[in-house]
């Protein structure tokens, strides 16, 4: 029953409205960022292109091509051009303005003479850029555009030198390739890249959720320790007719319950993030001809890809180990602070270990590396959870479990040091302050010469 009230004093606590607040707002923000970018590459990766033109040649043979490339399914946007002079350099800005767009492409004068001549005749493409930002500039260029006029003029050329519709399609694609894909013993008829950009789509969620958790559970419990060591109310709580072990147990159960609120909150709001960035380029791999024979996640299934509940518990308690590992080496750190700043700045070496595998993770995949650096990475606890789901889905069981087991030896070790400091009387002398003597000392020791 004391554990119970313990618990209860621990989460009342750590759930405040400020903590709430910041999640309601935090997946409302990741949610809202989500759908802005699938608008964003919906428009990019929409069937239906708009070309805006401008026709400075204006002949039978421009007309002709305009007509293809309104049969191939585009549409053209004409623009005005009140410039009244030959279009070039500050022209360009202006007549984006008047039109109101952000690229066009200009058919210019002696485009028909050069295409007479057998001559490669040009095109002006003219693209407005505003900002740095990717996805500010994914649909703000002609290249689309360029593509379709491109392939218009072909065929406008294949049938002036007589060349068939069939002839044509044959030379532009010579060879028919099938491809297949092959993970252990298992095979599929897809593309091996379109398996990759699936798998990365998946696997971009867990790597930011355990960050993140790493970074906001060591912060949380250090900050709690630290501020009841200052406030001395550690030092109450510890005296009473209560075990020490419980107190400690209360402790890192609450975080641990926090932490995987936190989880559940931050794994939503990113798969809406994720989800909307790469819903549209998805939906656009399956229907391209690479994928028509076999659907991704079919592909995925049938060469063992897919991950099924009980693979899913085995990452939720590969993640849950590595909370009670941050909780556990927090509960250490927290009690060696003894003002506000330290306990700001004393995280450092948890999120530094946790930097590296996060980095690795989002680069190359661990088992790539050279042995003695995988040897390295893989003997830091967190290494394990961010590679978890790929080593599930590629068959590195042993690997998996070889970490399960390394963690829990690493969490019973870190929580063994945790309990004997926690145990003895060093927990209210124990201090970071290097070459200064902390406070509780010096307390401790002008009460012993007020004394005498």
């Amino acid at each position: 029953m004391k554990f119970i009230n313990l618990l209860k004093k621990e989460l009342l606590e750590l759930l405040n409205k400020q903590m709430i607040l910041g999640l309601a707002v935090t997946l409302v923000i990741l949610m809202l960022v989500g759908n802005i970018m699938k608008t964003t590459i919906d428009e990019a990766v929409n069937t239906t292109y708009t070309i805006n033109l401008l026709d400075n040649d204006n002949t039978e043979t421009t007309a002709e091509l305009i007509d293809r490339i309104e049969k191939s399914g585009a549409k053209i946007k004409f623009m005005n051009d009140n410039t009244g002079e030959e279009v070039k350099g500050d022209a360009y800005s202006k007549i984006l303005g008047d039109n109101g767009v952000e690229n066009f492409v200009i058919i210019p004068k002696g485009f028909t003479e050069a295409y007479e001549n057998g001559e490669k005749p040009q095109i002006n493409s003219i693209s407005r850029m505003k900002s740095a930002s990717t996805m500010s500039n994914i649909s703000n260029t002609n290249s689309s555009a360029i593509a379709i006029i491109e392939a218009c003029i072909t065929e406008m050329l294949a049938e002036k030198n007589g060349i068939t519709g069939e002839q044509l399609e044959f030379i532009n694609a010579p060879i028919q390739v099938n491809e297949n894909t092959v993970v252990d013993n298992n095979s599929a008829p897809v593309s091996s890249d379109s398996v990759m950009n699936k798998l990365m789509m998946q696997s971009m969620i867990l790597p930011i959720v355990v960050f993140v958790l790493i970074m906001m559970t060591s912060q949380m419990l250090i900050s709690a320790i630290a501020n009841e060591k200052i406030d001395k109310t550690l030092e109450t709580l510890l005296s009473a007719p209560v075990s020490r072990t419980a107190v400690i147990g209360a402790k890192m159960l609450s975080a641990a319950i926090v932490a995987l609120i936190n989880a559940v909150v931050y794994m939503l709001g990113f798969s809406k993030f994720v989800t909307g960035a790469t819903d549209s380029i998805s939906s656009e791999m399956e229907n391209s001809a690479v994928t028509s024979i076999l659907s991704v996640e079919d592909a995925m299934s049938q060469l063992g890809l897919s991950l099924g509940i009980g693979d899913y518990v085995l990452i939720g308690l590969q993640l849950f180990l590595t909370i009670m590992i941050c909780l556990s080496i927090s509960l250490i750190l927290g009690a060696m602070v003894n003002d506000t700043k330290s306990s700001q700045s004393v995280i450092m070496p948890i999120l530094m270990f946790a930097m590296v595998p996060y980095i690795i993770s989002m680069i190359t995949d661990v088992n790539a590396l050279p042995m003695v650096f995988r040897i390295i990475v893989y003997a830091i606890p967190f290494t394990h959870t961010f590679s978890a789901m790929s080593n599930l889905m590629f068959g590195n069981t042993t690997l998996f479990f070889g970490g399960l087991i390394y963690q829990t030896v690493v969490f019973a070790l870190c929580m063994f040091f945790a309990l004997r400091l926690f145990k003895s009387d060093k927990i209210f002398t124990i201090s970071l302050n290097f070459g200064q003597k902390s406070k509780y000392k010096k307390g401790s020791k002008k009460n012993s010469s007020a004394g005498e």
